[in-house]
């Protein structure tokens, strides 16, 4: 049984550690008493990209310090903590070990539950930290590195994904276009700083999939390849912003629309945004602006909330445990790929 269930003041260490950020967060009935990041964006960026195994190292020698240092800022004792949670899947299986072994060893030796967690489900869950007043149902537009999808959040639990990308990710086509015009990494900022400076004046692809909520960004991504490749053919001077600005239009067009589709054949009055590329200003702001003209409310957690981290995978948690839900075993492993509905 599940005793935790009702507990007033339940206290959740939270570890993630999926791709290139090693990260711990502490909280308490959900509110946030310390969440501490470590990123590898400066150490990835000279590769143009993540390097699994460079990241693996360096989540190993991080991730001590960095659950000490949420420990310490929280002001909680570890011995205070009533459940250990982990991101467990999906991510780089190398990256996740390192967090998996390490919250297995504390729940362990500290004899506390454990709560495997799905990263994707971490990321819609960060919405209930900054608006506790969201509630089920509601359409939940995932964008990250990894993963596109629109998801109809039915009850905490029940997670149905009704749109899903047919090849690349809405983040993953970011920082390949990026990558085409010679930008740093994490591409999707760098593509919207480029576009403020130009014009969305390049016609530009937009996939048609059998199912229409379904997302494709291959096309697009092609597009932009063919389009640069054909002005440096001829010799001519390639206005990477005007680029950059005819992409994310495009991108997020279509990231709108099916979103907002969701909701209104659904009759969804609620869509909540998750994910890295929900950092995006103009994502959030034309999403708002046709939203609303159909009377639909959007929410979308703050930036430091967007990118991966611990406060969320703690978030999560803590709903699982209010709703019941068993407890992972020490034989939680690592997984690459896990659906994007499977709550444990």
């Amino acid at each position: 049984m599940n005793e935790l269930k009702h507990k007033q003041n339940l206290t959740v260490l939270a570890i993630e550690s999926s791709c290139d950020e090693t990260a711990c967060a502490v909280l308490c009935d959900g509110m946030v008493l310390s969440s501490v990041i470590a990123s590898q964006i400066e150490i990835h960026r000279r590769f143009g990209g993540v390097v699994p195994e460079i990241a693996s190292r360096n989540h190993t020698m991080s991730i001590s310090t960095v659950v000490s240092e949420a420990l310490e800022k929280s002001g909680i004792a570890l011995s205070d903590i009533d459940a250990i949670a982990v991101t467990y899947g999906a991510g780089l299986v190398g990256a996740l070990l390192v967090g998996v072994s390490f919250a297995k060893g504390l729940a362990y030796s500290l004899e506390k539950p454990l709560v495997g967690v799905n990263h994707i489900r971490g990321h819609v869950a960060a919405n209930y930290i900054a608006h506790p007043e969201l509630r089920p149902p509601y359409v939940s537009l995932i964008v990250s590195g990894g993963h596109t999808a629109v998801a109809i959040v039915r009850t905490y639990s029940d997670f149905e994904i009704i749109g899903s990308t047919c090849d690349d990710a809405a983040g993953e086509a970011f920082d390949k276009v990026a990558r085409i015009l010679g930008l740093p990494y994490p591409g999707g900022p760098e593509i919207e700083k480029l576009a403020l400076s130009g014009k969305p004046i390049i016609p530009m692809p937009l996939a048609k999939t059998n199912n229409p909520l379904d997302f494709s960004y291959s096309g697009l991504k092609t597009a932009v390849i063919n389009y640069v490749h054909n002005i440096e053919q001829k010799g001519e001077s390639c206005n990477k912003a005007d680029v950059a600005a005819s992409f994310q239009q495009a991108a997020l067009k279509v990231l709108i629309r099916n979103a907002v589709n969701a909701a209104v054949d659904n009759g969804i009055n609620i869509i909540a945004i998750s994910g890295g590329v929900g950092a995006n200003s103009e994502l959030r702001h034309e999403l708002e602006k046709i939203a609303t003209a159909k009377k639909i409310k959007v929410f979308y957690p703050p930036l430091s909330l967007c990118t991966d981290n611990a406060a969320m995978i703690g978030m999560e948690a803590t709903v699982h445990i209010r709703e019941g839900r068993p407890f992972s075993t020490l034989s939680l492993d690592a997984k690459a790929t896990i659906p994007l509905n499977k709550v444990f």
